[in-house]
């Protein structure tokens, strides 16, 4: 029958389940309220939907797949500036995912504000470099042809932005150069013999 109930079944990382959830159910309310799906999540991550529309089902998971999948390094996404920074742009790219596009990728040439290239609201591509020291991801736009969506080779990696490493100072070599000789001081003098013998007197 064309309105028989259609289930699947997926399976998420068991880390990923409180993001499906959310904090009090909040999130997975939101979902069965958009799409019309009824959503069980297991504890094991087995999550299964059932809607009587194949859109709702297939809308439904592709939520939770945007929710607990990762992206990959080197990928290119299309995504939308959510918050424009004086060091950068926040993009949001992959699903819930927001990044940083720092100034230094938002275009080949130097650009002074980031707020003259892109603007809250602007649909971006762009290239995910890596994730820096404390997680968070790290977006280029300069690295992704906006037209075409195609990367373009050969643009460099800047890194996350930090201060260098201090130079360390070079061992000082202080060799021990004193003197080497010795007092020679000496009495060459010649010695007198004193005669302490008693004097005669005259009587």
């Amino acid at each position: 029958s064309e309105n028989a109930p259609k289930m699947i079944s997926m399976k998420i990382p068991v880390d990923k389940i409180r993001d499906v959830i959310g904090t009090g159910g909040k999130v997975i309310r939101e979902i069965v309220e958009k799409t019309g799906a009824k959503i069980n999540v297991e504890d094991d991550g087995t999550v299964k939907i059932a809607a009587v529309e194949k859109e709702s089902l297939e809308a439904a998971q592709k939520w939770i797949v945007g929710l607990t999948a990762e992206p990959e390094i080197g990928a290119i996404y299309e995504g939308k500036v959510v918050k424009v920074m004086e060091f950068g742009a926040f993009v949001n790219f992959f699903g819930a995912k927001d990044g940083l596009v720092h100034v230094s990728q938002l275009a080949a040439e130097r650009v002074e504000s980031p707020s003259a290239v892109v603007k809250e609201g602007d649909i971006v591509k762009v290239k995910l470099l890596g994730f820096d020291d404390r997680g968070k991801v790290r977006l280029s736009m300069k690295a992704v042809n906006q037209e075409t969506g195609e990367a373009i080779e050969g643009v460099v990696d800047d890194g996350p932005q930090g201060d260098r490493p201090p130079r360390g100072d070079r061992p000082r070599r202080d060799g021990d150069r004193g003197g080497r000789g010795g007092g020679r001081g000496g009495d060459r003098g010649p010695r007198r013999e004193r005669s302490d013998g008693p004097k005669e007197g005259a009587e």
